[in-house]
């Protein structure tokens, strides 16, 4: 999602509010009641499957209150009589009808048991209605704290929006708000004060001036969409847009407040060619009947589905900073929120544990980004830049069921893993085949990170299944471990793997007297001989393969 979240995190100690109600210690994690009802695919979540939402919001930004309905469509997978929805506690549940009646439900932390009068039959077609209001969490620090950011621009004018990656959609908006779920299709209406415009996902069907002189927004999403990326933008905005490609264009919309109508200008002709560069190496843009949006925010940014969040001030790299000089040639926000729309909002992962699917193929496209525009060493070294962020602290893959990420190591060694992964494949028309693949044969989809492992091992008829547990199951990375004996003009090179997984087996090249040759390390001592070479000369390809290197040398002496 963002440039050096993994730093901000280790600094800011924002990472335990990513968490609703997660009590979690490394070393002795401790979830509860209100983790599992929050992350468990419990059968009142499994009974049912979401077709279609119509979210219908009334703002008050002077009170902070909004107030409104979900209506939920949905297709009953196993006969039930109680199901699940979820919104936060602070928030009050109005009522919730059914074929205009109204149903008895039960709160347990942020679960909405609702119960129906007889059961509803299997593969029925069933929609409910539930009504609620209230004042929403107000984001501490977003996006990485999620909330609702109510703020003004600098003529005084509401400017609101609102993040809730990790913390949940249900912090605003009663849904079953978990991954493995998303809608068919979706309507988002949102009525504001006079005078204010609202921005969502998806196209503008209509928009209605009330009576009373409040407006109403209607914006309908023809995609599957999950669910924390639904969102609002409220505020005054001036507009821009422009087209990509020659035949059937996709219409390309910008929304920046007025002041910064001309920033904007420049700084967004990034677009047009990222756009190019994602679409040669992960296929079409996933959304276009939905068209792509970049809205002003108040916050940093993020990937909200065909209107994504630019909080960047129009500047290039993270905030104008860069951990190396390539990162400075663009605008990270631009880039990688863009990346999700095909590495998250496409491709999703189905819980949160996964969700280095979403970041470290986002973080990686970043380099694709630098690769397409200025070649494959200036994307190289863009990821080396990546190195001094990884803290190996814990694994990437979270806890499932529970709500719970992982490391925040899933952005840079995410990117690097798959650059690892793309050195030992080693041939770049399979590699790229692979993430069009992806992309093709999981999209708008969600899935778990076998699905990637197995697609890749397919793919490639190699089983790579030891290098993903390593990297993404745990804190460490592997270690080349080098040991030359030399006696007189003999040199003999013994090299093995050390890590956590036990079959571990990568090939990974050493330069040598001849060159770079590839070498094919397991965790047993294997030999070769490099008489005549110096010393000095050899080294391992920890650039391209994100490994640590142990190289020791012994000299013996010669029998006289």
């Amino acid at each position: 999602m963002r440039r050096f979240l993994f730093l901000l995190i280790l600094f800011t100690l924002q990472i335990s509010n990513l968490f609703s109600q997660l009590k979690f210690d490394e070393k002795n994690p401790h979830f509860t009641r209100a983790d599992t009802l929050r992350g468990m695919l419990r059968p009142e979540r499994t009974s049912y499957d979401v077709t279609h939402y119509h979210l219908d919001v009334e703002i008050a930004p002077d009170s902070q209150f909004i107030k409104g309905s979900t209506t939920i469509t949905f297709k009953v997978v196993d006969e039930t009589s109680r199901i699940q929805v979820d919104l936060f506690d602070n928030m009050q549940i109005d009522k919730i009808e059914y074929d205009k009646k109204p149903l008895n439900f039960t709160r347990e932390f942020n679960a909405v048991f609702i119960s129906f009068p007889k059961p509803l039959k299997k593969n029925s077609m069933q929609k409910i209605a539930v009504y609620f209001s209230g004042k929403p969490i107000v984001a501490k620090n977003p996006p990485w704290d999620g909330g609702f950011i109510w703020t003004k621009d600098e003529k005084g004018i509401p400017w609101i929006a609102v993040a809730c990656q990790g913390t949940g959609a249900s912090l605003w908006w009663p849904n079953k708000d978990h991954q493995a779920d998303e809608p068919d299709s979706m309507m988002i209406s949102v009525t504001v004060p006079i005078g204010l415009m609202n921005i969502s996902n998806g196209r503008l069907r209509k928009m209605a001036v009330l009576k009373d002189g409040r407006s109403r927004w209607d914006w309908a999403v023809t995609y599957p969409i999950n669910n924390y990326n639904v969102t609002i933008n409220v505020g005054n905005f001036a507009h821009f847009g422009e087209k990509h490609g020659d035949k059937d264009p996709l219409t390309l919309d910008y929304y920046v407040l007025p002041a910064d109508l001309e920033k904007a200008k420049e700084q967004f002709m990034q677009v047009k060619p990222m756009m190019a560069t994602f679409e040669k190496y992960f296929g079409p843009y996933p959304f276009k009947r939905d068209g792509y949006k970049l809205v002003e925010s108040p916050h940093l940014g993020m990937e909200h589905q065909s209107a994504v969040a630019y909080g960047n001030k129009f500047q290039q790299g993270y905030l104008g900073t860069a951990s190396s000089p390539e990162g400075l040639l663009f605008d990270f926000i631009i880039i990688h929120e863009t990346a999700h729309e095909w590495w998250g909002n496409s491709v999703t992962s189905k819980d949160i544990a996964d969700m280095w699917i979403h970041e470290g193929f986002g973080a990686y496209s970043e380099a694709i980004y630098i690769e397409g525009l200025y070649g494959y060493e200036a994307g190289q070294r863009y990821l080396v830049g990546k190195k001094q962020d990884v803290r190996n602290d814990k694994p990437i893959i979270g806890v499932y069921g529970v709500n719970c990420e992982g490391s925040g190591d899933m952005y840079p060694k995410g990117a690097l893993m798959l650059n690892t992964l793309r050195h030992a494949i080693n041939n770049d028309s399979l590699w790229f085949a692979i993430l069009r693949g992806i992309q093709s044969t999981y999209k708008y989809q969600t899935i778990h990170t076998d699905s990637i492992v197995h697609f890749v091992n397919r793919m490639t008829g190699t089983d790579y299944t030891y290098l993903f547990d390593q990297y993404l199951k745990y804190p460490k990375i592997p270690e080349l471990d080098l040991f030359m004996s030399i006696k007189g003009s003999k040199i003999k090179l013994s090299y093995r793997w050390i890590s956590d997984v036990s079959d571990f087996r990568m090939p990974v090249k050493i330069k040598m007297k001849s060159g770079w040759e590839t070498i094919m390390p397991t965790k047993a001592w294997q030999s070769m001989a490099l008489d005549g070479m110096n010393p000095d000369e050899l080294k391992a390809d920890d650039t391209r393969f994100f490994i640590s290197v142990n190289k020791r040398v012994m000299y013996v002496e010669e029998k006289r």
